[in-house]
C-alpha cells in the first residue's frame, strides 16, 4: 500500500467487529456533479428504501451497532451521527443527498446504498500516514465554522483519524476537516469503506468494488487498487 493505514490495538478493542476496504487511486478526474453523478444518488436513495423496507436509518442492525460504538468512546450518537446514518436520513427526505462533486457523489452514492461509512480524503493533502486511534485530547482538529478557519481538539478517548498534522476526522467518520477532503482539482484519493458486525467481510467487499467500477467509469485512466478487507 503507498499510503500506509494504522489500526491501534486500543481501536481494536473497543471495536473488535470493525473492518475496513482501502481503495487507493491516482489519475483520477473530478470536476463538478454531472447529470450522471447526480443519477447515481437518487438511485442509491431508492436502494436504501428498499434495503430498509419502512425502518429509520438508525434501526438498522448496522447503524445500531455504529450507534453502540459512538456511545462506548462517550459520543451520543442521537446528536453526532455516523457518516451513514447522517447521509440515510438526508437521502430519505424531499431535498435528498446533496451534490458536492463526481467523486464526494460516487462515495456517497455507494454509502448510501450499502448503510456503510465511506470517507474520501486526498492522498496528496495527506502528510505522512493515517492511524485511527483513541484521542488525547491534545490533537488538532482545524475546521471552519461561520466562514472563519478554527481549531477543535477532540475529547480525550474520542476515536480519530490522524495524520502527520493532526486529525482529519472526527469522531471516527463524524465530521472530515477541510485540509484532506476532495475538491474538484483532486486527481489522487483514498477511499474508506468502514464496518462494524454484523454487516459480513463480503458486503464490505461487494461495496469497495462497486466503488472501484464507478470510479474506473468515470475515470477510465485512473490506476486504482481495492486492498484485501483488514
Amino acid at each position: 500500500m503507498t499510503l500506509t493505514l494504522t489500526v491501534t490495538d486500543e481501536v481494536r478493542a473497543l471495536a473488535p467487529g470493525f473492518t475496513h476496504v482501502v481503495i487507493e487511486a491516482d489519475g483520477l478526474v473530478n470536476g463538478r456533479s454531472t447529470e450522471a453523478s447526480s443519477a447515481l444518488l437518487d438511485d442509491a436513495a431508492r436502494r436504501l428504501a428498499v434495503r430498509l423496507d419502512g425502518r429509520a436509518p438508525h434501526e438498522d442492525p448496522h447503524m445500531l451497532a455504529w450507534r453502540e460504538v459512538y456511545t462506548a468512546f462517550g459520543s451520543k450518537p442521537s446528536r453526532t451521527r455516523n457518516s451513514a446514518e447522517a447521509l440515510a436520513k438526508r437521502a430519505l427526505t424531499d431535498a435528498g443527498l446533496p451534490r458536492i462533486n463526481v467523486l464526494v457523489d460516487l462515495y456517497n452514492a455507494i454509502s448510501v446504498a450499502y448503510l456503510i461509512p465511506v470517507g474520501g480524503e486526498d492522498t496528496d493533502r495527506i502528510q505522512g500516514g493515517m492511524t485511527l486511534q483513541r484521542a488525547t485530547g491534545g490533537e488538532e482538529f482545524v475546521t471552519v465554522a461561520g466562514g472563519e478557519e478554527v481549531v477543535e481538539h477532540p475529547d480525550a478517548g474520542e476515536v480519530v483519524w490522524t495524520d502527520a498534522v493532526g486529525v482529519t476526522c472526527r469522531r471516527w467518520n463524524w465530521r472530515q476537516g477541510p485540509r484532506t477532503r476532495l475538491t474538484e482539482e483532486s486527481t489522487s484519493a483514498v477511499f474508506l469503506l468502514e464496518s462494524l458486525a454484523p454487516m459480513t467481510v463480503a458486503e464490505v467487499e461487494r461495496a469497495g468494488a462497486e466503488l472501484a467500477e464507478l470510479l474506473h467509469k468515470f475515470s477510465p485512466g485512473a490506476r486504482i487498487t481495492v486492498h484485501a478487507p483488514a
